[in-house]
């Protein structure tokens, strides 16, 4: 096994910095964010983004590429700690804890970094509520082939652990950017984008509506939907009907329907 720092008591330092790091205020105060498990910090650095700190347990790997990880990340200039079982399961976010944890720098992207395909195709979200419903909306999004993901008024935290599990490593490939619902409005008309909302107080069915084109497909917050600043700004109200006795779908699920729709009208 790789040589680090041996950490086994709950009281040391850096195993109290790691449970703050569960919450927003010491996550942006640092900088920096949490990801745990295999895949996800594999995923960081497929895309270069290379941890600070790597935190294992060699009692709760479950598999035999760990080891491999681990050199990558201390070649790529991370500091390596060894955790008891008992330490890690106290940092650990999951309930099965995969042995692996990485502090990261936090990122942030503006809508001018922002790289378009022609034509553009963006999804805008109006105050997401849910961490875990976010980073299923990043995992749709990076399957339709989005160009970047823009969350306006944004209410959950994109760096928060289950936004990073939920989305299960293509936080660190989607361009996400962080706006309010006026500056989004104006640069998406600015760009010549067409915005398509989703509502139930229209008879558009979403199947019927021209997705193609410079389009952004616009979604609301799980608890009240889109903002009447957005539903009078969008270009097109679309509905998706429902035929049993729900009124409406989860917001992630609701995203996933409508963006392969315009994925199917493009082609």
């Amino acid at each position: 096994m790789i040589e680090a720092e041996l950490i086994t008591s709950l009281q040391n330092a850096r195993v109290k910095n790691l449970v703050k790091l569960r919450d927003r205020r010491p996550r942006n105060q640092q900088g920096v964010f949490i990801a745990e498990g295999y895949r996800a910090i594999s995923r960081a650095m497929e895309k270069d983004v290379n941890p600070e700190e790597v935190y294992f347990c060699p009692d709760c790997f479950l598999g035999e590429n760990e080891e491999a990880l681990l050199a990558q990340a201390k070649a790529r200039g991370a500091d390596l700690f060894e955790l008891s079982k008992h330490a890690f399961e106290k940092v650990a976010y999951r309930d099965r804890p995969e042995g692996l944890l990485a502090v990261i720098k936090q990122w942030s992207y503006t809508l001018d970094d922002l790289k378009l395909s022609k034509p553009p195709f963006l999804l805008i979200v109006e105050s997401i509520e849910k961490p875990g419903n976010l980073g299923t909306i990043l995992r749709s999004a990076d399957a339709a082939g989005v160009d970047a993901v823009i969350c306006c008024d944004s209410v959950t935290d994109l760096f928060n652990p289950n936004a990073v599990r939920s989305s299960t490593g293509v936080l660190f490939s989607m361009p996400t950017v962080s706006a309010s619902t006026d500056e989004v409005i104006q640069w998406v008309k600015q760009n010549g984008i067409r915005t398509a909302a989703t509502t139930p107080h229209t008879d558009q069915i979403y199947t019927d509506t021209d997705l193609t084109g410079p389009l952004a497909i616009v979604m609301g917050s799980e608890q009240f939907g889109l903002s009447e600043k957005w539903l009078d700004a969008c270009d097109q109200k679309v509905l998706i009907p429902m035929a049993g006795q729900a009124d409406s779908l989860n917001v992630a699920m609701a995203t996933l329907i409508t963006l392969f729709e315009a994925v199917r009208q493009r082609g």
